[in-house]
């Protein structure tokens, strides 16, 4: 019976879990992501990570960064996890993660001080 807590969201059990899925899935639109690998421990993992997507509702883009946190029990399953993130509006320009010439920021980390916005001057 796992537990998560996903910005102010808090679900408990599968069936909580699948619907909040299957929610943010229909509304989040292409969808892409970039994790960091943290640390860990036996039955721990966090991360750092960044996504952006495209809102099915209006079309803004968003750019969401977080942390998150889980833990497991001893058969592999996941019993928490703890998410923490925050979502800001960007252009189309402004996307990274899908860009191939902005990918460098990515690989050396700039991306988590670049701000919110990140611009080619």
């Amino acid at each position: 019976d796992s537990i998560w807590r996903n910005r102010d969201q808090f679900l408990q059990g599968r069936e909580e879990i699948k619907a909040f899925l299957t929610k943010k899935w229909a509304t989040e639109g292409d969808y892409a992501l970039k994790k960091h690998y943290f640390c860990h421990s036996d039955s721990k993992i966090a991360v750092t990570f960044q996504y952006e997507y495209r809102s099915n509702t209006d079309g803004q883009w968003y750019r969401a960064y977080g942390n998150e946190h889980w833990t497991f029990d001893s058969q592999g399953k996941m019993k928490t996890r703890n998410a923490s993130i925050n979502d800001v509006p960007i252009s189309d320009c402004e996307r990274a993660i899908t860009s191939k010439d902005r990918s460098e920021r990515f690989e050396d980390g700039t991306f988590l001080r670049d701000g919110a916005h990140m611009s080619e001057d």
